[in-house]
């Protein structure tokens, strides 16, 4: 029986190798006199924002209630009516008795909020799946009419893959804003969807025609020889087959698709990349931003990559 090799200095190889990248990374920050700040990143995470609590009228503060950390503060005005506020106590600017006027601060609440790195992450999220699924829709109707019989079918979806596939993103993205957003009234953000899920859509066709045409020609013969029309034959013999074929550089191009909407940040989007662009500006700390927001990324990407992987498998066992 064949030894098999023992693995475990490839993987010393590989942990030296990764101290050695950090400790080269280490050593250039260090040529510039750099000084890491990662104490003020969480603030653009999470933070405890105050919230201003003011008299709604000339009033007088009628009673004051301490309840643990909390106060509730009850004024009256002239007419009779009261207003009653709860704020932090160590906040608290009045006491008992005090007269207070029309957009007086009587004290202010703290909660915890999300920082723009959160914001930004959110918008990636739901930009990356609304023209992740528009795509997969695009270009599985375009894929297929890439195979069609019809010759304006054919020739008009070559001409929309090859358009798209053929001209930058973010050219893309500038005229659906600035031309066609502009005649039709769009909002940014239905502009950076449709420039994004139209390219996503073109990579995605041609990516579904190489998977159908993979299939051989006799199992769409052998669905029609048992009495499923052509479109039957499709949906359930050669589209599932051909799933499981495609699934890998689909993954891939929406992997590729949640780094491009990086791009929409040019229409005043504010997206990932952008609130990292603006935090720098205010937390002068532009290395340890930038790092987070790479991670951000990975964050979104690697399960993407996991899912998929274990999706491929999991299709592979069926056959």
């Amino acid at each position: 029986m064949k030894q098999k090799k023992a693995q475990w200095p490839w993987h010393v190889l590989t942990v030296l190798v990764l101290i050695g990248l950090a400790g080269a990374l280490y050593y250039a920050t260090s040529l510039m006199s750099y000084e890491w700040r990662w104490n003020r990143v969480p603030q653009y995470f999470a933070y405890h924002a105050e919230e201003s609590q003011r008299a709604a009228d000339i009033s007088t503060v009628s009673e004051l209630v301490r309840k643990g950390d909390k106060a509730e503060v009850t004024l009256r005005n002239d007419a009779g009516d009261e207003q009653r506020l709860i704020v932090d106590d160590n906040s608290l600017q009045v006491a008992q008795g005090d007269d207070v006027a029309e957009g007086d601060v009587i004290g202010v609440t703290r909660h915890w909020a999300a920082g723009p790195l959160l914001w930004g992450l959110w918008t990636t999220l739901w930009l990356s799946v609304v023209s992740g699924v528009l795509g997969l829709l695009i270009g599985l109707a375009t894929g297929l009419c890439r195979l069609s019989n019809n010759p304006t079918l054919r020739d008009l979806s070559t001409l929309y893959v090859e358009l798209v596939r053929g001209t930058p993103l973010l050219v893309q993205i500038f005229i659906f804003y600035f031309f066609i957003g502009t005649v039709m009234n769009l909002s940014r953000e239905f502009a950076g969807i449709a420039a994004l899920s139209l390219f996503t859509g073109a990579y995605v066709a041609e990516i579904i025609r190489s998977g159908v045409q993979s299939i051989a020609r006799g199992q769409n013969e052998a669905a029609r020889s048992l009495g499923l029309s052509a479109g039957q034959s499709m949906r359930h013999v050669v589209l599932p087959q051909a799933f499981k074929r495609v699934l890998p550089p689909l993954a891939g191009q929406f992997i590729s698709l949640v780094k491009d909407t990086s791009l929409v940040s040019v229409i005043a989007i504010t997206e990932l990349l952008k609130s990292g662009r603006e935090v720098i500006t205010t937390s002068f700390s532009p290395f340890e931003i930038l790092f987070c927001v790479a991670g951000l990324y990975l964050l979104i990407n690697l399960p993407l990559s996991k899912i998929a992987s274990r999706l491929e498998r999991r299709l592979a066992q069926s056959d």
